[in-house]
């Protein structure tokens, strides 16, 4: 069992704080009869609240017990979105030898590779040796009906399901600087996955603004300018006053944020293009109120590997690791 240092520990338990308040007060304003809440509103809130206690759970859990336990927990959500990918989109007998390579071979050694920190492998086993691989096994089965289209499927799947979300994980990989250990890099994990998560949340809260002017009706209803505009704001300044959590100074921890706030939206927008495209709702049902894993971490997958690389080029940059590594 590892012991976290007291930043992580100040986030988390912050975070929990906040989670206990949002419980009581979701509790006491359902009891009450002459509340003008909107009850889908805040059941849906309430559902969030509840997605949010089961992920710092089990996150918190996770870095307990070290960083391989954590770097095998996304890989166990990563088999499980990209299943929940493949699933959505129907495929052919020809594609199913190329999908066992790809579960069972191509995403367990590139999350091995990121648990023994080789990132000049896992930087590009999918998107170069998967990618070649994939359509020259599909091939070899001999069905070239709709080929391109089911080689791109899975392409995309396992490019957001397990290359882009392994990159969260791989943040423990990195280099901080002198005296700075594994709970320093659980806590700019930790970091990272709440500004994503708030920022889901806070653009939800400000889309309930009277006036609503939704960015794309057709693919996502609930997106809407004053959504993205507060909740990135909001995400912005909530980041620059966590940056103790961070290696970052203040200014570039709020930049971070925001950064990550615009490609958490990028990716909820785009996953909901890829359900409306297959006429369903939700990638899954295993989450109550918010269908599958996929829908619970869309936003995480689209702003894991860019926080990921911008953070490596500033500590490459401020001396604490070299270039190649």
């Amino acid at each position: 069992m590892l012991d976290l240092d007291v930043s992580t520990l100040a986030l988390i338990g912050g975070v929990l704080v906040l989670l206990g308040v949002a419980t009581a007060v979701v509790q006491m304003i359902k009891r009450r009869t002459d509340t003008s809440v909107d009850p889908a509103i805040l059941e849906t809130f309430r559902l969030r609240v509840k997605a949010w206690w089961i992920l710092v759970a089990v996150l918190a859990a996770a870095f307990l017990f070290g960083r391989w336990a954590t770097v095998a927990l996304f890989g166990l959500i990563s088999f499980w979105a990209l299943r929940e990918f493949i699933t959505l989109t129907p495929t052919r007998p020809g594609d199913h030898r190329a999908l066992f390579w790809v579960f069972f071979l191509v995403t367990p050694a590139h999350y091995l590779f990121v648990g023994l920190d080789w990132y000049w492998l896992y930087s590009i086993l999918i998107p170069v040796y998967a990618f070649l691989f994939i359509p020259a096994r599909i091939a070899m089965s001999g069905d070239p009906k709709r080929f391109l289209e089911r080689t791109a499927k899975i392409e995309v799947g396992l490019l957001i399901s397990v290359y882009s979300l392994s990159y969260a994980p791989a943040l423990l990989n990195l280099d901080l600087g002198p005296g700075k250990g594994f709970s320093s890099n659980a806590s700019l994990l930790f970091f990272f996955i709440v500004m994503v998560q708030l920022s889901d949340v806070l653009q939800y809260a400000w889309a309930q603004l009277p006036t609503r002017h939704v960015i794309v009706p057709t693919i996502n209803p609930t997106k809407t300018w004053e959504g993205l505009l507060g909740g990135t704001g909001s995400v912005t300044l909530l980041g620059a006053a966590l940056w103790w959590a961070t290696p970052f100074p203040y200014w570039l921890a709020a930049g971070m944020s925001l950064m990550v706030a615009l490609l958490g939206f990028a990716g909820s927008l785009t996953m909901s293009a890829i359900k409306r495209d297959r006429g369903v709702k939700d990638y899954g049902t295993l989450v109550e109120g918010h269908g599958g894993v996929l829908d619970r971490i869309d936003s995480i997958c689209f702003a894991a590997p860019v926080f990921f690389h911008f953070t490596r080029y500033y500590l490459v940059l401020s001396g604490h690791m070299p270039p190649i590594g």
